[in-house]
């Protein structure tokens, strides 16, 4: 896939790897549709460009069924065809328990990272279809295929987007349209204030004790990217990912302690012990 000429959609484009997403993409001569429901955050997006003139900004709540059939129609009007879809929007929870968790998080999560995903492939694949070649990028994480202690809803819900990903990518294998599953591991981004959490900063101290390196927008951005364009299946962002996916695949017991420890030193309060339980 070649991205010279090509029109590109991309979602969560107000900020951190969307931003990147757009500002690569039309370094590789491509037009970018820049989708996020922050109008604000668009335009900064929009202002940052060498030429705006290639970039469409679009404020849209992706949950929204018929505001996204009625966004596809306006960039398919906007720039004459739709080569390519990257789904990147999302959020993440509070380090918390299921049993913690209320229900109307529960509901936002899956609306956000799993139903506004699946509506904007929906509404999106008549468009693609249309061309000789096109493209869908679907961001997962790394929690979608290794349970997280804190983030275990989060998590299902990224593996709602794997496993559909995966799926549609068999569906879709004598087509036009190729689909690549993005699995990032710990990116620096405000994903967690954006999410509207309560402690939405990550101490210095805190990314060392776990021994977490992050990977900038600016490299995940240019992995994704590169992967799309070499139409891979999957595509893996960062060492943490890279690291943490061959010991789940072969060791899923070790990898599965390995987070279990990382999260307990770092979130160790989250965790309710029986008597919590019982006593509720």
């Amino acid at each position: 896939m070649q991205f010279q000429n090509k029109v590109i959609v991309v979602t969560g484009a107000g900020g951190g790897v969307g931003e990147q997403l757009v500002l690569q993409l039309l370094e590789k001569g491509a037009s970018v549709a820049a989708v996020d429901i922050n109008l604000e955050a668009l335009e900064k997006t929009k202002n940052k460009t060498h030429e705006p003139e290639r970039v469409s900004i679009h404020q849209t709540d992706i949950t929204d069924k018929k505001g996204v059939s009625t966004l596809a129609k306006e960039v398919k009007h906007i720039h004459g065809h739709i080569d390519g879809l990257i789904n990147n929007a999302g959020i993440i929870q509070d380090f918390i328990t299921i049993f913690d968790l209320n229900d109307s998080t529960v509901d936002r999560l899956m609306n956000i990272n799993f139903y506004g995903m699946l509506n904007m492939t929906r509404a999106f694949i008549p468009y693609l279809a249309e061309q000789p070649e096109a493209f869908i990028g679907n961001v997962s994480s790394m929690g979608g295929f290794l349970p997280v202690p804190g983030q275990a809803m989060y998590g299902a819900s990224k593996a709602a987007v794997k496993i559909a990903t995966e799926g549609l990518r068999l569906e879709l294998s004598k087509t036009n349209i190729q689909v690549s599953l993005i699995i990032p591991g710990g990116i620096e981004t405000d994903i967690k204030k954006n999410s509207g959490l309560k402690n939405s900063e990550i101490k210095e101290e805190d990314k060392k004790t776990a021994g977490i390196k992050l990977t900038s927008p600016y490299k995940a951005s240019e992995i994704i990217i590169k992967g799309i364009g070499k139409s891979k299946a999957k595509i893996l962002v960062g060492s943490d990912c890279k690291v943490m996916d061959f010991l789940y695949r072969f060791m899923p017991i070790r990898a599965g302690k390995i987070i279990s420890k990382v999260m307990s030193k770092n979130h160790g309060g989250i965790f309710s012990d029986t008597d919590k339980l019982v006593k509720r």
